[in-house]
């Protein structure tokens, strides 16, 4: 196979476009029938496949991780302050990004016709979801995140909340049994996870033909015979995406202030100075892990992390702290929920938080895997993930922007964690604040 030489990012870019043309074309042109019948099926298999590698991606991502956390036993003071920390951040980040698209609403732009015929369309997938269940008792979503059959539940795309715990239940046990026993299965799931990853890069591979497949349909589907239905939907789209951006910048210049205001001595405006060569790369690279080595060189050179902190903190962040990811997980989940014309619950609300919470744990950090890990949320609350070929349009921005997030929460915490463990050299802070 000839390697492409332009990005992925761009070739998908480019499908939306192209899809987009071809919709509109097809709307003028009177080819609806034929763009539903010979095009959207090509999307429905994109689709497929990534539901396909939905289980699989989140029990051996989740397993392998937890499992490589031996130094959290060690470190168990450090360990347990940092994990707790970057659970907090991440369920914040998460209601910051609910809370901020229930007042914008960015899905109800569609006309309600519209959202209506959408929500008869996937009315099975609908009435089917087992979440939407509210009558069975205060704590039937915590039952619910504890399976009975682990392989039904890995059957069910609305049980995902199950194999997760499954999966984090698995790695913990591993942790637990001496190493030497638990080798073989380590070197199986390591593997395990290489091969997952790869099926990964195959099927993102074809992710351009699949996002001009899916808009194709798409756009054939909300305008009918009327144009300016598809100008709605990408209205609304738009709006979707200021309301990630407004919800990563309110991460960004509130609530890590408060945090680093609060467990620091370091000035927010020192901190932004001294971060800022690693949130640049992060922006132009949308990889935390790439940029790890210049996060860990900023906040020990800069911040006056120690590095016995700074080289434990830092990698487990960017394996397991994603604040901006599950912040666009929160808000895509409601928003396509709002296309559908379907109104969560607060249950379901709570079941975003947990999901995504959980599913940031899981991300791997390789090319469309967070857009996987979306398909694991909408799911956990039956939202139809036809609607992802929209997300697919304005992810690559919003990807840079979130990852930025990321590396400023994992830096935020390493700086809070260095300060309470006497891990932060005050004289480098000082000299450093006096240079501004």
């Amino acid at each position: 196979m000839i390697k492409s030489k332009i990005p992925l990012h761009w070739l998908i870019l480019f499908g939306m476009g192209a899809g987009i043309i071809f919709g509109l074309m097809a709307v003028l042109l009177k080819w609806n029938n034929f763009t539903i019948d010979w095009i959207k099926p090509w999307g429905t298999i994109f689709i497929r496949l990534l539901k396909l590698i939905a289980v699989p991606l989140i029990i051996v991502s989740l397993i392998n991780g937890i499992s490589n956390l031996n130094d959290v036993s060690k470190l168990s003071r450090i360990g347990l302050k940092t994990i707790g920390l970057y659970l907090v951040t991440t369920v914040i980040a998460i209601t910051v990004g609910l809370f901020v698209v229930n007042i914008t609403r960015p899905g109800k732009v569609l006309p309600a016709e519209k959202a209506l015929e959408f929500q008869q369309r996937y009315a099975a997938n609908v009435q089917n979801n087992p979440n939407q269940q509210t009558d069975d008792g205060p704590l039937q979503f915590i039952v619910d995140v504890v399976p009975d059959n682990i392989f039904r539940a890995m059957t069910e795309n609305t049980s995902m909340l199950q194999v997760i715990f499954f999966a984090i239940l698995f790695g913990i046990s591993m942790i637990l049994i001496p190493q030497e026993k638990t080798r073989p299965i380590k070197a199986f799931i390591e593997s395990l996870n290489e091969i997952v990853l790869q099926m990964i890069h195959l099927i993102m591979k074809i992710a351009p033909y699949g996002v001009f497949a899916l808009i194709a349909a798409i756009t054939v589907e909300v305008a009918g015979d009327q144009i300016a239905d598809t100008a709605a939907l990408f209205g609304s789209l738009g709006l979707y995406a200021l309301t990630v951006i407004i919800g990563l910048l309110l991460m960004v210049f509130v609530i890590y202030p408060i945090l680093i205001s609060t467990l620091t001595v370091i000035g927010f405006k020192q901190f932004i100075k001294g971060l800022a060569p690693a949130q640049l790369l992060a922006f132009s690279t949308s990889s935390s892990a790439a940029t790890l080595p210049v996060t860990m060189e900023c906040c020990e050179e800069n911040l006056g992390v120690k590095k016995e902190v700074s080289s434990f903190v830092l990698p487990l962040g960017a394996t397991i702290n994603m604040d901006g990811t599950s912040l666009y997980q929160a808000v895509a989940a409601v928003f396509l929920a709002q296309i559908y014309g379907m109104d969560l619950t607060l249950g379901q609300q709570l079941t975003i938080i947990l999901t995504a919470t959980l599913a940031s744990i899981g991300s791997a950090a390789v090319p469309g895997a967070g857009m996987i890990m979306l398909v694991i949320v909408l799911g956990s609350v039956g939202i139809p993930t036809e609607g992802i070929a929209l997300i697919f349009a304005v992810d690559r921005p919003l990807d840079m922007l979130r990852t930025v997030v990321n590396i400023t929460g994992d830096s935020s915490i390493a700086c809070a964690v260095a300060h309470t463990e006497n891990k932060l050299d005050e004289a480098l802070i000082i000299e450093n604040k006096e240079n501004l």
